[in-house]
């Protein structure tokens, strides 16, 4: 990675920790709205949620949903698949949800650690498919901002990853050339394999071990030590 000048970062699951920052979130929100019970326990609602989100996650990535109906019907279906039809409180859930979530302060091991360590000697970039004003404050309220030179979030292209769209407009931002920049991202298809489709390099992120190979891929975000050697 020598000839790297600059580094552009997913934010969910690479940086922020999505999956235990949404778990506090809507074990606080369940409690609040006395959902819970014997019946009712909150691992359980979490788990088909994470199930039923990434289905109209998917959908949202592919523009078959529109980000209005993305936030409440993830939550009235996951709260009609425990029988509880009252989808206005599917909505509530959803309010709530956007308005704790991105306060959390849970980062994904090495972050910091990596950020300091990299800022130095490189440009910084994120380019994220999560929602402008939510990423806003998950950056904000992590103290992430100073890290990084540009944020390009898929609204303002109206193209989500992996469409080649949002990575020109990514690198455009800051003049940066492909052969000079490297994405580093957690999603194989919309980080990985769209990085590369604009001649980007790319580093997997796969914690979990996922099937999907790389040639280029870390376990955890120390592991970038190996690949960006610094003074």
């Amino acid at each position: 990675m020598k000839e790297v000048k600059h580094i552009f970062f997913d934010l969910d699951r690479t940086l922020w920790d999505f999956e235990k920052n949404s778990h506090e979130a809507l074990s606080e929100i369940l409690s609040d709205l006395d959902l819970l019970s014997n019946q009712l326990k909150a691992d359980d609602f979490i788990k088909k949620y994470k199930e039923i989100n990434e289905h109209y996650w998917a959908l949202y990535r592919e523009g078959k949903i529109e980000k209005a109906k993305l936030r409440y019907i993830r939550f009235q279906d996951t709260l009609h698949y425990f029988e509880i039809y009252d989808n206005g409180l599917g909505e509530l859930i959803g309010e709530k949800y956007v308005s704790i979530s991105p306060k959390k302060k849970n980062l994904i091991y090495g972050t910091m650690d990596m950020l300091n360590y990299l800022r130095p000697h490189y440009s910084l970039h994120i380019i994220t498919n999560g929602f402008e004003e939510v990423q806003a404050i998950k950056m904000k309220e992590n103290d992430l901002i100073p890290f990084f030179d540009t944020v390009t979030c898929s609204e303002e292209v109206d193209a989500k990853k992996p469409d080649p769209k949002i990575f020109h407009h990514a690198m455009e931002k800051f003049q940066a050339k492909s052969d000079e920049s490297v994405m580093i991202g957690d999603d194989y298809h919309a980080d990985i394999i769209g990085a590369e489709k604009v001649n980007m390099k790319a580093i997997y992120f796969n914690p979990h071990h996922n099937e999907e190979n790389h040639e280029n891929h870390i376990s955890c975000l120390t592991d970038l030590k190996t690949y960006f050697k610094v003074p």
